[in-house]
């Protein structure tokens, strides 16, 4: 317990479960549209899907994720048509 406390006070801590269940929601979109992009040739696609399965990485506030997953993920919808 007192690892968890020196980790703590380092400014670390484990994400909320919504943070993980986006994280891995936009990540499987990302996985989906990448894989669509490569076989459909289009290049654009697959790099949003790329963007859609790093950016949680680069992202720290659960609300915020939520937000740059839905714009990613309707940049994709837009860009297919």
């Amino acid at each position: 317990m007192d690892e968890l406390s020196a980790l703590q006070s380092l400014g670390l801590s484990w994400p909320s479960p919504a943070y993980i269940f986006g994280a891995v929601v936009f990540g499987l979109a990302g996985i989906a549209a990448y894989r669509y992009g490569s076989k459909a040739g289009r290049p654009r696609t697959k790099w949003l899907g790329l963007a859609l399965m790093l950016y949680p990485y680069l992202v720290s506030g659960t609300a915020l994720l939520y937000v740059v997953g839905a714009a990613l993920c309707m940049a994709v919808f837009l860009d297919r048509g």
